[in-house]
């Protein structure tokens, strides 16, 4: 299970992250978070319901997307900006600047990187979640992780899928 680290500066502020093992490449999974975002519905249609580019490109730096999903139950969206996308190390990272995840944090920055696997096929997605907290009742957010563990893996059968 993830572990919640928090900085001495202050127990609001904390990273989870989480590594999870697919079948698939690393550079078609990046692909799928950095070019075609609006494909994770179809790959996990009870999670993600839509992925609309509000501003910019898919994949640039700077650009704007906004996210309709299903989190513990209840319908939610979030607004994004991507703040950095390398495709050489199969990287993204989104900051959330809108949306029901700013009601309890002050901050969000979601890293998702894909490495491939050593001596042999499928990768690693490493999620990294970093955030801080409106104040201590807010839980750390370990369901979200959790959450992000399934949508991988349902990612990972799409991509199988279409091979």
């Amino acid at each position: 299970m993830a572990e919640a680290a928090t900085t001495k500066a202050s127990t609001l502020v904390g990273k989870l992250e989480k590594d999870v093992e697919i079948k698939a490449s690393a550079g078609k999974f990046h692909h799928m978070f950095a070019g075609r975002p609006h494909h994770v519905s179809k790959a996990s249609p009870g999670k993600i319901q839509a992925c609309d580019l509000h501003e910019g490109d898919w994949g640039k730096i700077g650009s704007i997307v906004y996210w309709n999903y299903v989190h513990d139950g209840d319908a939610k969206v979030a607004k994004e900006r991507i703040e950095a996308v390398e495709p050489e190390k199969n990287l993204i990272t989104f900051r959330v600047i809108e949306g029901d995840l700013m009601k309890e944090y002050k901050s969000f920055l979601i890293t998702i990187q894909v490495t491939p696997k050593h001596g042999g096929p499928g990768s690693i997605v490493h999620w990294h979640l970093e955030y801080e907290k409106i104040s201590d009742e807010v839980a750390h957010p370990e369901t979200l992780l959790q959450f992000c563990v399934e949508v991988s893996k349902e990612i990972d059968e799409h991509l199988l899928s279409e091979e």
